[in-house]
């Protein structure tokens, strides 16, 4: 089994891009910066980031010389007010960074003090003076965009209790309790102005940054996991931080999600505020590179030796010989798997020689295939579910070998639930030896398409490829594969692979009662399309539950939301909707969904 975490080792000749940026952010002329990571879920931003900042630290030169930092945005969800989050993990690791040096250790709790400063002021502005009717203007959202406004104070001013700065949280909690029970705002002492204590935050970083002499670099992750109000939100404190000397911000994010995310946090944003957001606080965009067959190949190859417990001095020989490989394969040919095991000390080579065989076998699907493209994250999925599925065959006593397993698991993922079951109802029907399928795999005559059940016509290159996949089907008895992958549907097929954002979309388009939603239509941009038809078998498995069709279910109008946008999800349900009693409200829908079989 392999974990889905990020890796510091790579596997997929992101070496290049993390060693790309590391130039970027150490190049003190460059200073301030920030960096963006943009990708799909599960592309490897996150391993991206983590090579990066491995890189730094291996070397021991500049790895001294800059402290780093790592924010996981996600983390926080749910419990922290993002801004605030960012804003003291910074000041608590500087804090850390200053121990032993009293100079520098003043000036890091100054900066941490500040950092209070700020927060109370956007938690009186929520917690205490909404409560009381004192009008807050938006203090909470505009305060931090008010940093650059220097000329002007505004009316508006929040004043300060005799209370610890320090205790933001308890200040907060008295400030409430003070609004509810009508006895006015605070006691009033001095005033705190927003733009004052902004810029008073920010002499105190610039001179912290200056002290240690090290310039600060922020690595944040997983804005693409979070809330679009606390993905926005975490950026929005970044801003606090542009044109600061001495910094840089690496952001991973996928930039189609913050985007679309701009009109949840910035009401009444236009189309051109959501394009101008992200390159106004981004200044250099680098894209994870997509995985080609090459790449794919590589990936496999390094998972399973990662997996067979290969000796570092072995396993890196590999690695590096693949690296050499994909960084060079635009003037030659792929290293063969010969040449890439020849002169290692391993003690099961043939069986890693037959394994890394298969590997290239499963490389054009994986990485072609529209359901998967390559994704590192699903590929890792989709072979811990065959290692899933080859441990409970053990148990059970059943003769099935991976090959046969993982045929039957790519099947699956590429082609959708419905299909699945189809190929099943065969080979139930056949007593484990469906016809069509042998039929397709002879080579010698040509294949009959009419055979083919309307539930596998979405997909007709990927049918080809998959069915010269070895091992061959064709007189094989599939009765026990069956049956066991029959136990991993629909959550084997579905919910292990499937995003945050997939399963946001699968609950809004579960619960559409309106022909159209703009809600929808929105997640479903958020959504990578190699992830539409897993939801749209989702979407299937739950109308297969209902029992009274005389009225429309719940959510069909979701599944025809997302069968107009996608091309295989609208096969898929002009399949299945044919096989729904014939009702008034149906009639529509399927002449709308007419022409695609």
């Amino acid at each position: 089994m392999w974990s889905d975490k990020e890796s510091s080792i790579d596997f997929l000749n992101f070496n290049e891009t993390a060693e790309s940026i590391k130039d970027l952010i150490t190049e003190r002329e460059l200073m301030p910066i920030s960096v963006g990571i943009f990708g799909n879920w599960g592309a490897g931003k996150s391993t991206i980031l983590e090579l990066t900042k491995t890189s730094l630290e291996n070397d021991s030169k500049e790895g001294k010389e800059y402290i780093q930092i790592h924010f996981d945005a996600w983390m926080f969800e749910g419990f922290d007010d993002a801004k605030a989050a960012l804003l003291e993990t910074i000041a608590s690791e500087l804090i850390k960074e200053a121990e032993g040096d009293k100079g520098l250790l003043e000036k890091a709790e100054e900066f941490s003090k500040r950092v209070d400063k700020i927060r109370l002021l956007g938690m009186l502005a929520e917690g205490g003076a909404a409560l009381s009717g004192f009008p807050t203007f938006g203090l909470s959202q505009k305060l931090i965009s008010w940093f650059g406004e220097d000329d002007e104070e505004p009316e508006t001013q929040i004043e300060e209790d005799e209370f610890d700065i320090g205790d933001v949280k308890a200040a907060a909690g008295r400030v409430s309790k003070v609004a509810k029970s009508g006895k006015g705002v605070l006691k009033p002492k001095k005033k705190l102005s927003p733009p004052t204590e902004i810029r008073k935050f920010r002499s105190a970083y610039s001179s912290l940054l200056e002290s240690f002499n090290r310039p600060l670099i922020v690595y944040v992750d997983n804005l693409d996991r979070c809330s679009p109000i606390n993905a926005i939100s975490t950026l929005e404190a970044i801003r606090l931080f542009l044109f600061l000397p001495n910094t840089a911000f690496v952001i991973a994010a996928d930039e189609d999600m913050i985007r679309l995310a701009v009109p949840h946090f910035h009401k009444g944003a236009s189309q051109r505020h959501q394009t101008d957001y992200l390159d106004k606080l981004i200044q250099i965009p680098v894209h994870v590179p997509k995985p080609g067959v090459a790449e794919v190949r590589a990936y496999l190859m390094m998972l399973i030796a990662s997996d067979k417990k290969v000796e570092k001095p072995e396993f890196e020989k590999i690695r590096s010989k693949l690296e050499e490989s994909l960084r060079l394969s635009w003037q030659q040919d792929r290293i063969a798997v010969d040449d890439l095991l020849a002169d290692c000390d391993i003690d099961n080579k043939d069986e890693l020689r037959g394994e890394f065989k298969v590997a290239e076998q499963l490389a054009p699907i994986l990485a072609e295939s529209s359901n998967i493209n390559g994704n590192p994250r699903i590929v890792k999925r989709l072979l811990n579910q065959v290692r899933m599925r080859l441990k409970t065959a053990k148990r059970r006593g059943m003769q099935l070998d991976e090959k046969t397993i993982t045929k039957l698991v790519i099947f699956e993922r590429c082609m959708g639930t419905q299909a699945t079951n189809k190929l099943y109802e065969f080979i139930d029907k056949e007593k484990g030896l469906p016809a069509v399928i042998a039929d397709m795999e002879n080579i010698d005559v040509e294949f009959d398409l009419t055979k083919l059940p309307d539930e596998w016509k979405h997909d007709l290159e990927f049918l080809d490829k998959w069915s010269k996949l070895q091992p061959s089907f064709a007189g094989q008895n599939l009765t026990a594969a069956a049956y066991l992958s029959r136990q991993s549907i629909p959550m084997g097929v579905i919910n292990s692979v499937m995003s945050g954002a997939a399963q946001k979309l699968l609950d809004g388009l579960s619960k559409q009662k309106n022909r159209l939603s703009q809600t929808n239509s929105k997640l479903i941009e958020l959504t990578s399309q190699e992830e539409y038809l897993s939801v749209m078998d989702a979407l299937i498995e739950k109308f297969k539950l209902v029992e009274d069709w005389n009225k429309m279910p719940l959510g069909f109008y979701g599944a025809r939301l997302l069968a107009l946008k996608d091309g295989k999800c609208k096969s898929v349900f002009w399949a299945y909707a044919n096989t729904v009693p014939n009702k008034a409200w149906k009639k529509p829908i399927v002449k709308e969904l007419e022409g695609v079989k």
